[in-house]
């Protein structure tokens, strides 16, 4: 699918999506529970595929009134009867391919073509050294993976330079593991608050991980626990609303938006972001509100390692501000859906940005964005940004803008609600 932006002026005010990070989780570890009730919880692309994949390994999972209702596993997966597709979802794959580990035989997980192509080894090799038996079909790394069980936990290290989902999806199984495990972080924990997420799920639902910082991070996990989430309500996604709050950023307009609270979400920081950008931002956090004034906006040194899922909405902002916005420590961000940063770079480039992609950061000079057709790259974030892009620069099409569907299927409309000029394009 094809949208066309236009030159927009928008006001008014929306409600964040609830929060894909905090789905993906509560889904699973409810499914590992015995009866689970998920609240709120966003029904995208990439949460419907860990819904699925939970069912496969045994959960029974029913959409009731807006809510999950979850007949668990009780901690014993089984084997699947087929294949786990976990279709776009880098986090269905991570998740599941340690939850996996805890059946008896062997499991087969794959996606699409990007899934394909993203990277695994690390989460296969700690999983190797917890007993289990994982490997790529084509030993490259990457799916279609192979996982044979059970896990049986003991002493494993892992890098933790290239996604903080590997060291999510152990600490979700460990706890069911036979022994004890020491799990040892190698680099630096990049995404560091997604990692605050699981652990803060985890203990909801009264599991027990202890974290040891005073050598290095460790992570050290007591085996034979027990899962109890009996009732989580999904809180508003940071992430989806940087770009509504963005919007009002970049257009010098003032956006209103709810079910914002205070959470782990490191892409909170979106909100220290546009202050030091220039912006009024007002966050109430009792009542779950931030309100956006946007003015003239000037560059940024913008470091990416713990929020990488921020690194598009950065970029647009930086497109428009004065002077020049630095996003470092960003080299995590070529391991998403796409390679964000060289795709950023070439979109911004097509619109008459001056980019300078470098391995690990990104050097924007802020101008006048110009419209253009631009590759949405398949990747929802990317999408996302270069519209708050076209709504400045105008005339601007993107192709793949479906794939906005995996994390904020109501974008598009959400956006026109309050002025945004887009259209859908029949092609």
């Amino acid at each position: 699918m094809k949208v066309l932006v236009d030159v927009s002026s928008i006001q008014g005010e929306l409600k964040a999506p609830t929060s894909k990070s905090y789905t993906h989780r509560a889904i699973a570890i409810g499914a590992l529970s015995s009866e689970c009730i998920i609240r709120k919880a966003l029904f995208s692309a990439d949460t419907l595929a860990t819904v699925d994949a939970c069912e496969k390994l045994g959960a029974i999972i029913e959409k009731k009134n807006g809510d999950l209702h979850i007949t668990g596993m009780n901690g014993k997966p089984r084997v699947p009867d087929d294949v786990i597709d976990v279709k776009n979802s880098g986090t269905t794959l991570r998740l599941m391919t340690a939850i996996s580990s805890l059946a008896n035989g062997a499991t087969v997980l794959t996606g699409d073509s990007s899934i394909r192509g993203r990277p695994n080894q690390p989460l296969l090799d700690a999983l190797n050294r917890l007993n289990v038996e994982a490997f790529s079909t084509r030993n490259n790394g990457c799916a279609p993976i192979v996982v044979r069980g059970v896990l049986k936990g003991t002493n494993a290290e892992i890098d933790g330079s290239i996604s903080s989902q590997f060291i999510s999806a152990l600490l979700i199984a460990c706890p069911l593991a036979m022994e004890d495990t020491i799990l040892s972080i190698k680099g630096e924990l990049k995404s560091r608050p997604y990692v605050d997420i699981t652990i803060e799920m985890l203990k909801e639902a009264g599991v027990n991980i202890y974290v040891d910082e005073s050598n290095g991070i460790k992570f050290i996990i007591p085996a034979n626990q027990r899962y109890d989430l009996k009732d989580y309500t999904i809180p508003g996604d940071f992430s989806s609303a940087s770009y509504l709050l963005a919007s009002a950023a970049m257009l010098r307009s003032t956006i209103i938006v709810h079910n914002l609270f205070p959470s782990k979400q490191g892409d909170s920081e979106i909100i220290n972001v546009l202050k030091r950008m220039g912006a009024e931002v007002h966050w109430d956090t009792l009542n779950g509100i931030v309100t956006v004034n946007g003015k003239l906006l000037k560059g940024i040194i913008f470091d990416a390692g713990k929020t990488p899922d921020l690194v598009p909405t950065v970029a647009v902002l930086g497109a428009v501000a004065e002077g020049i916005t630095i996003i470092s420590n960003a080299e995590h961000v070529r391991y998403k859906e796409t390679d964000r940063l060289h795709a950023m770079a070439v979109e911004l480039s097509k619109m008459g940005i001056s980019v300078k992609e470098e391995t690990d950061r990104l050097i924007i000079t802020g101008g006048r964005p110009t419209g253009a057709n631009v590759h949405g790259w398949h990747d929802h974030r990317i999408v996302m940004a270069l519209t708050l892009l076209g709504m400045v620069a105008g005339n601007t099409t993107i192709d793949t803008a479906e794939s906005v569907s995996i994390s904020y299927p109501g974008f598009f409309e959400d956006m026109k609600s309050i002025g945004a000029k887009i259209k859908k394009l029949d092609v």
